[in-house]
């Protein structure tokens, strides 16, 4: 048995979770018949489990998931003429390590937004950074700083820190000349060294005009495009087939 003061110290040093570990020893007789080393193997196993989903878990909260229960599994893939076998081979972030971008285009209800989220907590189950926001919320949160007179230096640099950044309603709305300036700062900052995931109803061909048609436009879906897994999800409408299922 460990005393309390132990337990305090173990505390203290942040190892909690090996006065769990003990506890649990503690309260299971079998253990008692088990070599003190394979005691130490098991109670650091459960340690490090225990610390490795609680850092899973902070991940996911601090990424502002918008679907923060998706899972790849839960994906629908029956009728709807999807390459299922490129969607599990983006779950596994094989693209967060080339820092390649993923953009998934869709009509509105099928899923887009599922998807990315599915994707970002994959990543942060593996341990990387990631966010989600909505690109009209991304613009509105720059135009709350710019009112309190500080440049766009502090958001760019937040949002470019993020290994998987996911930008949801990609270009649904129309943009100015400064939103474009933002965005291809962001852009260019993340380009090779981060993983951008887009949620689009628009082709990439469609992207060039949406942003302006000129010498930033071609930047920026040159550096977004290139070398991306491009995911079509159609356009059945997920919400409509669940609820006929219903």
């Amino acid at each position: 048995m460990i005393d309390e003061e132990t337990r305090r110290k173990l505390r203290e040093l942040s190892m909690g979770e090996m006065v769990e570990a003990l506890d649990l020893q503690d309260s299971d007789r079998t253990t008692m018949a088990v070599p003190f080393d394979e005691r130490m193997r098991m109670m650091v196993d459960y340690a490090w489990e225990a610390k490795r989903a609680s850092s899973v878990r902070r991940l996911v909260q601090r990424a502002k998931l918008r679907f923060p229960d998706a899972e790849m599994g839960e994906m629908i893939y029956d009728g709807r003429g999807i390459d299922g076998v490129l969607i599990r081979e983006a779950g596994t972030c094989q693209f967060v390590e080339s820092a390649s971008n993923v953009v998934i285009e869709g009509c509105t209800g099928t899923g887009k937004s599922y998807l990315a989220c599915c994707l970002a907590k994959q990543a942060c189950r593996m341990r990387r950074s990631a966010r989600y926001i909505r690109l009209p919320d991304l613009l509105m949160e720059r135009d709350e700083l710019a009112a309190t007179e500080r440049s766009n230096a502090k958001i760019l640099k937040k949002y470019a820190r993020y290994e998987i950044l996911v930008l949801d309603e990609w270009l649904t709305e129309d943009v100015n000349d400064v939103d474009i300036s933002f965005l291809f700062e962001l852009i260019e900052r993340r380009y090779a060294a981060r993983s951008t995931v887009l949620c689009t109803q628009y082709t990439p061909a469609e992207w060039h005009g949406r942003l302006g048609g000129g010498v930033q436009a071609d930047a920026m879906v040159d550096r977004l495009v290139h070398g991306a897994v491009r995911i079509d999800l159609g356009d059945v409408n997920v919400r409509r087939l669940l609820a006929e299922k219903k």
